[in-house]
C-alpha cells in the first residue's frame, strides 16, 4: 500500500471514529457533516471523498463492527452453542452500548430497503447462516439441519427484541433479554440438530 493510500485509509478511519462518537451522543439526525469533519480536523469536502451522505458513514460503521463480530464468533473457542450465544449476546451488547437513540434511528432508516444500498439484514442473515453452516462442517450439527430456517429464526428474534427494546425506550437491557433467550430457549431450539451432547 502506498503512503497516499495509507493516509486516505487513516482519514476515513478518523471520520468514522468521529462520526461514531457524535452519533452515539446526539443521534444521526442531530449530527451534521460539519461536526464530524471538525471533530477530526478535515474539511467538509474531505467527507464527500469517502461518503455520499452521513447515513452512509453510519452504515459503514455498523458494517465494520458486525463483520468483526462475525469473525470473532467464528474464531470463538468453544462448541457451536457457545459461538451462537457469543454472537447473539455481543450483537445485542453492541447495539445497547451504541445508544438507544442511534438504534431507533437505525431502525427508522433501514426499515425501507429502498433507502439503503446494502442491507444489514442480509449481512446478519449471512453471519448466522455462516455460523450454523460451520457447525455442520465441523460435525457439531447434523447434515440435515435446516440452516436457512434457523438463521432466519434467530435473526427474526434478534431484530424483534431490538424493536421491542426501542419501543420500550430502553426500559430494560436488550443484552440481558438476549441472554435470557439464549439460556432458556436456544438449547431447546437447537437440540434436535446437535450431534452428540453439545455442538
Amino acid at each position: 500500500m502506498t503512503n497516499r493510500q495509507l493516509a486516505a485509509q487513516a482519514t476515513k478511519r478518523k471520520l468514522m471514529a468521529a462520526a461514531k462518537q457524535l452519533v452515539c451522543e446526539k443521534g444521526l439526525a442531530g449530527t451534521s457533516v460539519e461536526e464530524i469533519t471538525k471533530a477530526c480536523g478535515v474539511s467538509s469536502g474531505t467527507f464527500y471523498t469517502y461518503f455520499k451522505r452521513k447515513e452512509d458513514i453510519a452504515q459503514a460503521i455498523s458494517w465494520e463492527m458486525y463483520r468483526e463480530l462475525y469473525q470473532a464468533a467464528q474464531a470463538y473457542d468453544g462448541p457451536l452453542m457457545a459461538r451462537l450465544v457469543y454472537f447473539m449476546t455481543t450483537f445485542s451488547e453492541y447495539i445497547e452500548k451504541s445508544s438507544l437513540k442511534l438504534c431507533q434511528e437505525w431502525v427508522r432508516n433501514n426499515v425501507d430497503p429502498d433507502l439503503v444500498e446494502e442491507s444489514k439484514l442480509a449481512m446478519d442473515l449471512a453471519s448466522l447462516r455462516g455460523l450454523l453452516a460451520s457447525g455442520v462442517e465441523r460435525g457439531e450439527l447434523r447434515g440435515d439441519t435446516p440452516v436457512e430456517v434457523l438463521a432466519h429464526t434467530l435473526v427474526d428474534l434478534l431484530y424483534g427484541q431490538m424493536l421491542c427494546w426501542d419501543m420500550s425506550g430502553g426500559d430494560y437491557s436488550f443484552a440481558g433479554r438476549t441472554r435470557e433467550f439464549c439460556d432458556t430457549f436456544l438449547p431447546g431450539l437447537m437440540a434436535p440438530y446437535l450431534n452428540g451432547k453439545e455442538g
